[in-house]
């Protein structure tokens, strides 16, 4: 399960060291987590990492297939994860150490900057070969923190970035050795935590208000094989 470290004032969230996946106790667990950074005072930034393969493989298929009932459910808990972080009133940065697959890809785009490692791994968007459309409020998150070149061809084709492509495309923000991902992201964060202040919260917010809206939209049409 997802665990919180602090390193002076940045705080590292790691997902965890297996595929991450959304599961509703996960999605909890990191919202609590996220909690305590947001409750905290003073100058401070958000890392989110994770350790071994994955950063994170996006929504949990198999809980969501056993369990379609709740679906509208899960997405809005997965939708308002996505804008939750997007608008917290402070730095993030994610550290993607791993694949960084589907919905996992998209909560790294949430974060003001991420970190790639530059040799293995990739980052994808993997929806329109598993034939799981975008909803409204995913294609309003992409499409708002990429390019337009770039939003297309990832979210058309289900390419395949490795990290030194992302940093080409602009999905991130540096590609370095494995062993510097995280204390390359810890670097970025720390730089930047006397902007934690409520005014970057309303600047994020105001500067994402379209696509916070869709995330946030009471109807999420999630359709699984579409």
């Amino acid at each position: 399960m997802p665990a919180l470290d602090r390193q002076g004032d940045v705080f590292v969230l790691d997902l965890g060291d297996g595929e991450n996946r959304f599961h509703p106790d996960w999605l909890v667990s990191v919202g609590a987590l996220l909690d305590e950074v947001e409750k905290a005072e003073g100058p401070r930034a958000l890392v989110t990492a994770a350790t071994g393969k994955f950063f994170s493989n996006g929504l949990d298929l198999e809980w969501l297939l056993a369990n379609t009932d709740k679906a509208a459910e899960y997405a809005g808990s997965v939708q308002e994860l996505f804008a939750r972080v997007l608008t917290l009133p402070l730095i993030t940065v994610a550290a993607l150490q791993g694949h960084t697959f589907a919905a996992g890809a998209m909560l790294s785009l949430a974060h003001d900057f991420r970190v790639m490692r530059a040799d293995r791994g990739f980052w994808c968007l993997p929806e329109a070969d598993i034939h799981i459309p975008f909803t409204p409020g995913m294609s309003a998150l992409i499409q708002a923190r990429l390019t337009p070149q770039t939003a297309h061809e990832s979210m058309t084709t289900a390419r395949r970035y490795g990290g030194q492509d992302a940093l080409a495309a602009g999905i991130v923000d540096r590609a370095v050795e494995e062993d510097a991902v995280r204390s390359t992201a810890v670097e970025i964060a720390a730089s930047l935590t006397a902007k934690a202040s409520p005014t970057l919260g309303t600047i994020k917010s105001r500067m994402y208000g379209p696509a916070v809206a869709e995330l946030r939209a009471e109807e999420i049409p999630l359709s699984l094989g579409g």
